[in-house]
């Protein structure tokens, strides 16, 4: 049957790029597509993520505590192969069930960002399963949800600033925490390295392939993508330094410590991404490949 509330949250995400409001809005969120356990129809279902680094990502089959597995669950079970959609991205991804001491670590994790989880597994006499979603790699460019150049530049840089938020209003929450001795976090230690390896992606990709493409097409940018080739490298040492405060364990720095070099950040990339936008959309736009 269909579920008309699922229905509502996969339109409105596909719509806006991975943004939604009402009970999921600033939650992480994408759209799994898993075939069905028996039938092989697909089946599109909107879950919260956690970051897991080494490029994969994880999902909870919590079922809101139910005493039963949710369908997606066990369509991967038969299906391992999966369809990810992050809002800027879609990818074909391969399913794997964390078991033993990888499932409670990932499990606690989670639990360390959200006690809801914890009140699942409290309602239920099932373990609840966690589920690795890593990215089958393909040749070519990713697969932008973007209708052009242009537009898919804006969608990833979006992306970036939505996660930028959300990790602030993470470091903010425990930094304002109170308690002696809060630390960042595991949960949100990853979420900031999963962040710089993104950017430092992002970056390298405009730098090799976009700006030549650019370039070649539009010598009038020159001064405009020497300016942006510029401003990658201060955002990399902003990066480096923000990594250096995120991995230090042996000093492991408060969220507030955090939090100051990801405003720096934050306030060098937005006036970053301004620009490129400003600059290159309508290039990027106009051109005819």
């Amino acid at each position: 049957m269909p579920n008309h509330f699922n229905e509502q949250i996969i339109e409105e995400f596909r719509a806006n790029h991975g943004r939604v409001g009402g009970y999921f809005e600033g939650a992480r969120l994408i759209l799994l597509t898993t075939s069905g356990a028996r039938s092989g129809t697909p089946h599109t279902t909107p879950l919260g993520f956690l970051h897991d680094g080494d490029g994969r990502i994880l999902v909870i089959a919590s079922a809101g505590g139910s005493p039963r597995h949710p369908d997606w669950f066990h369509n991967v079970l038969a299906h391992p192969r999966v369809t990810v959609e992050s809002g800027a991205f879609t990818y074909d991804a391969e399913a794997v069930v964390l078991t033993g001491q990888e499932r409670d670590q990932a499990f606690a994790r989670a639990v360390a960002g959200d006690p809801g989880w914890a009140e699942y597994q409290a309602k239920t006499d099932r373990v609840i399963p966690v589920v690795a979603l890593k990215e089958i790699a393909r040749g070519g460019p990713p697969n932008i949800n973007a209708g052009s150049m242009g537009e898919a530049v804006k969608v990833v840089h979006d992306a970036f600033r939505r996660e930028l938020a959300l990790i602030r209003e993470e470091l903010r929450a425990r930094a304002e925490d109170g308690r002696p001795g809060t630390t960042l976090g595991a949960q949100l230690r990853i979420n900031c390295l999963t962040l710089c390896q993104g950017l430092h992606n992002h970056h390298i990709g405009e730098d090799t392939a976009m700006f030549p493409f650019l370039a070649d097409r539009h010598p009038e940018l020159a001064p405009a993508l020497d300016r942006l080739r510029h401003e990658h490298e201060r955002i990399a040492a902003l990066l480096e330094d923000l990594r250096r405060v995120v991995t230090d364990e042996a000093r492991d720095a408060g969220p507030g410590h955090v939090l100051a070099e990801v405003e720096r950040l934050t306030a060098e990339l937005e006036a970053h991404l301004a620009y490129e936008e400003e600059q290159l959309i309508p290039a990027l736009d106009a051109v005819t490949v």
